[in-house]
């Protein structure tokens, strides 16, 4: 398997984790990806990005089956009003593809978020920066090494 930019800042951090592949056959949605792991859904997170209306740019990590609550997100990083930035947007700012998205080696290091529903957990899987990887983490690793603070961010 060739290794992603994710992959190579985990090794190079001596981060213990594990690489699962997935088939891409059938749909790639976050649901699709804990079906073909044979995973809860309660563990596989997806990473969000999203634009302040002060135009600063933010990342959050929330369970595949949950969505993002808007208002608690901007409340979390002190803006009036944040939105999921366009999809044709994500690679050129990210430097990865909707879908393959990870919050681990992104162009830029940006305020990241992870879902609380993560610290009680022993590991998460997240994207492994190219669609058919995850990576299996302990999510107290993960959020040392992006920077992101645990916070409420879904509607329960």
């Amino acid at each position: 398997m060739k290794k992603t930019n994710a992959v190579r800042i985990l090794d190079s951090k001596k981060i213990k984790y594990d690489l699962v592949e997935y088939s891409t056959d059938g749909g790639i949605s976050g649901i699709d990806v804990a079906r073909k792991t044979g995973e809860d859904p309660l563990r596989v997170y997806k990473t969000l990005v999203t634009e302040s209306k002060e135009k600063n740019y933010y990342v959050f990590v929330i369970p595949v089956e949950k969505e993002l609550d808007l208002k608690k997100a901007a409340r979390v990083v002190g803006s009036k009003k944040i939105d999921m930035i366009a999809q044709r947007d994500l690679l050129p700012l990210t430097g990865y593809i909707h879908g393959g998205c990870s919050p681990i080696g992104m162009k830029k290091l940006f305020p990241t978020f992870i879902d609380e529903s993560a610290k009680d957990l022993s590991y998460i899987f997240v994207s492994g920066g190219k669609v058919g990887i995850q990576v299996k983490i302990n999510p107290l690793s993960l959020a040392d090494l992006i920077e992101a603070k645990l916070s409420d961010l879904t509607n329960k």
